[in-house]
C-alpha cells in the first residue's frame, strides 16, 4: 500500500517542477498540484502552512494563477483572509489564454510583414513562416479546446466519453 502523504507530496512537488521547466515560478506550479489534489478553497494562510513557503511567494503566485484563468479567489463567510479554488475546467482557461496571446503574435507578424520592405527577402520568408506556425498552432489548440470542452459536457452530465 502507498504512503499517501508522500505520495500527495511528490505530486505536489512534481508539479512544480513541471511548471518550472515551462518557464513559470515553481510555487505557482506547487499550488496548482496542491488544489488538484485537496478540495477549495483555501486561505493564503494555509497555503503557506502546507507548502511549506511564504505567504508573500503564495500570495504573488495564486495572483498569477488567478490572472492565467487557473484559480479563482472566493470568499468564506465570516472570514477576511484571501481565499482561492480551482477554477472550473482550469486546463480549458489556460489554452483559451494561450489561443489569446497567439492571436497578439499573429497580429505583430502580420503588421510587420507589411511594414517590412518586400525587397527583405529573407526577413518575409521567416515572418510568413512563423505568421503560418502560429495561425496554424492556434486553430488546432481551438480544435484541441472544443474537443475538450465537449469532453467535460458529458462527464458534468455523468456520461463518459
Amino acid at each position: 500500500m502507498s504512503d499517501t502523504p508522500q505520495a500527495v507530496s511528490g505530486f505536489i512537488e512534481r508539479m512544480g517542477l513541471a511548471a518550472q521547466s515551462d518557464g513559470m515560478p515553481r510555487i505557482a506550479g506547487r499550488i496548482l498540484g496542491y488544489f488538484i489534489i485537496h478540495d477549495g478553497p483555501a486561505s493564503l494562510a494555509r497555503l503557506a502552512q502546507e507548502l511549506q513557503v511564504s505567504r508573500a511567494s503564495v500570495s504573488t503566485n495564486a495572483r498569477i494563477l488567478r490572472n492565467l484563468g487557473v484559480l479563482e479567489a472566493t470568499a468564506v463567510p465570516g472570514d477576511r483572509q484571501d481565499y482561492y479554488r480551482l477554477a472550473e475546467r482550469h486546463y480549458l482557461r489556460l489554452l483559451e489564454g494561450y489561443v489569446e496571446r497567439m492571436g497578439t503574435m499573429s497580429a505583430s507578424l502580420a503588421q510587420a510583414e507589411r511594414e517590412l520592405p518586400a525587397d527583405w527577402a529573407g526577413a518575409q520568408t521567416r515572418l510568413a513562416d512563423m505568421h503560418h506556425f502560429i495561425d496554424t498552432a492556434r486553430d488546432n489548440i481551438r480544435d484541441l479546446i472544443e474537443h475538450l470542452a465537449d469532453r467535460t459536457d458529458g462527464i458534468s452530465r455523468g456520461q463518459r466519453s
